[in-house]
């Protein structure tokens, strides 16, 4: 298979930042492909992970020759009060490791290396809370593959345009905690379908269909529609949430996880998640393997 970026696969990471970037208007090809040569080849210490992602329209611009078919711009989805927002960005940078203060300093390089062709407009500091769960107190990424199975879920297989690349989604989350916290904790299981302690699954007889496992765990013609999924808890006291971070080898499967999560897969069910939860940002991306990065604008 060909190589993903390494950064994706790193688990364990206490400081995470995550920054997306406009391009700015009237830049030429040529102005972002030195521009990202430049900033990708920055001198990083080994205990950063990167991992670069850029949106369809960037890519098109950087690789015109590897860009998957299927790569397009997130749209918002949802109905009512209930929709899931698009703020389709060009470029998105995940920072990771155990040392805050070196993600720092990279964070900081890149932006300012960044500054003559794309101006950073969302940022979000995450963190690990507990032993690694959301800020809600349940465990997060308990169905996430594990071993060898990140890549095949995570990465387009070899002989497809962009093998070893993958299509990526994130979004910001706004946590309500006050009201999430203000239930019992069997309305709360019952919000997420797990239990809180152990994150053991609800069995079928307790498990309700607005449940965020039910409206989550999607298949489409038997098929399980798996994600690796790299999300982290993020904020303060005033703002704190939920920045969503999920790579997969096929990008419908945000598209059916997302109609069901949001109301109009059919059923007109919605995930009770969302009364509690609230997404504010929305991007697609494709983060290419570790050859077609390295080889901006010579593709």
């Amino acid at each position: 298979m060909s190589e993903g970026q390494t950064g994706i696969f790193v688990e364990g990471s206490s400081s995470h930042f995550f920054l997306e970037y406009q391009l700015i208007e009237g830049l030429s090809d040529t102005q972002l492909k030195a521009a990202l040569r430049s900033v990708i080849a920055l001198a990083v210490s080994a205990e950063v992970n990167l991992v670069w992602a850029f949106g369809a329209d960037c890519w098109r611009r950087l690789a015109p020759a590897a860009v998957p078919s299927a790569l397009k711009d997130f749209a918002a989805i949802g109905e009512g009060k209930r929709i899931a927002p698009s703020t389709q960005r060009d470029i998105l940078l995940w920072v990771h490791g155990n040392n805050h203060s070196a993600n720092f300093d990279v964070a900081m390089a890149v932006t300012g290396a960044l500054v003559s062709v794309a101006t950073l407009s969302l940022e979000k500091i995450g963190f690990v809370y507990k032993d690694s769960r959301d800020l809600s107190g349940f465990i997060d990424g308990t169905e996430n593959p594990k071993g060898r199975g990140q890549q095949q879920v995570a990465l387009i297989p070899d002989g497809e345009v962009g093998a070893g690349g993958s299509f990526v989604m994130s979004q910001q989350w706004i946590h309500n905690l006050a009201g999430f916290h203000a239930l019992s904790q069997r309305q709360q299981e019952d919000v997420i379908g797990r239990t809180k302690p152990d994150s053991i699954e609800l069995d079928d007889e307790r498990m309700p269909d607005n449940s965020h496992v039910s409206r989550s765990d999607v298949k489409i013609n038997g098929e399980a529609q798996k994600l690796y999924r790299r999300s982290v808890p993020y904020g303060g006291v005033l703002e704190h949430g939920l920045y969503f971070l999920a790579f997969s080898r096929d990008i419908q499967r945000y598209d059916h996880i997302l109609a069901s999560m949001f109301g109009v897969s059919g059923d007109e069910i919605h995930d009770h998640l969302t009364d509690f939860s609230t997404p504010v940002s929305g991007s697609y991306w494709f983060a290419p393997s570790v050859v077609e990065l390295s080889g901006i604008g010579s593709l």
